[in-house]
């Protein structure tokens, strides 16, 4: 199997300046996703795999390349790739693209790290690609449980006051749906499924459960700062957390 993973990252930011070029705990935020990739790929050397960085940012292409731990390859993304309006999923298709152009070849399976959430296990990103290999899904995306249901604790304004996001009669949380949040930490995707150009949801999507408050968006500074907090206590409590953090030169 021939895997291409993607790390894909925009200059500049308008919630956190220049997030992408951050360091999280002391390392640059770009290194923890290549650490995972790094330490799975020595776990199978069976596997053939690339790693494409893709940015309109000279100086992350230039930090992702100078990492310590692997060889990657660069794609300085086009203008019209780099606007807020544009879908991560057609930047990864821009890397699929240009890579199988420049490598001439097919690669099995595209899997997609996001630079801005650090705190994943190597076991992660090895279950997300097993369940896309099992399932043969469309879409293999990592999620976490949902802190609130819209059955039952979730509401939305109307008209005439509150009312729960979606009627229902549920007396308890849980006899509610089970529902997860998307957390977009990692993405494994069919390639001829990528080429069609659709959303992540509109095929088949399979999901793997990472551990809940491993993940927060970071839009605001105070994320950043709370997000480096429970990194350091994951880090130094789990083992499985602290492996890419020390795996990183």
């Amino acid at each position: 199997m021939r895997i291409l993973f993607t790390i894909c990252g925009r200059a500049g930011s308008k919630g956190i300046k220049n997030k992408n070029l951050r360091k999280f705990c002391g390392k640059y935020l770009v290194y923890f996703s290549i650490s995972a990739i790094d330490l799975y790929l020595n776990r199978h050397p069976e596997m053939d795999a690339d790693i494409v960085v893709n940015s309109d940012s000279r100086e992350l292409l230039e930090l992702a390349a100078d990492n310590g731990m692997r060889t990657v390859e660069r794609i300085k993304r086009n203008e019209s790739l780099s606007g807020d309006t544009i879908g991560k999923i057609t930047v990864i298709h821009n890397c699929l693209s240009k890579m199988e152009e420049r490598k001439s070849i097919y690669y099995d399976m595209v899997v997609d790290l996001d630079i801005t959430s650090p705190l994943r296990t190597m076991d992660d990103l090895e279950k997300v690609i097993e369940v896309q290999r099992e399932k043969g899904a469309d879409v293999t995306t990592t999620v976490a449980a949902a802190r609130r249901n819209p059955y039952f604790n979730q509401v939305k304004r109307t008209e005439h006051g509150m009312k729960k996001v979606i009627e229902s009669n549920f007396t308890a949380r849980q006899q509610a749906p089970e529902i997860f949040d998307m957390n977009a930490s990692i993405y494994a995707y069919n390639p001829e499924y990528l080429k069609l150009g659709k959303g992540v949801l509109d095929g088949y999507c399979e999901m793997v459960e990472m551990y809940d408050t491993g993940i927060l968006d970071l839009d605001h500074e105070n994320d950043f700062e709370l997000m480096e907090v429970i990194a350091k206590y994951l880090i130094n409590k789990y083992e499985k957390f602290g492996e890419i953090y020390n795996n990183i030169n």
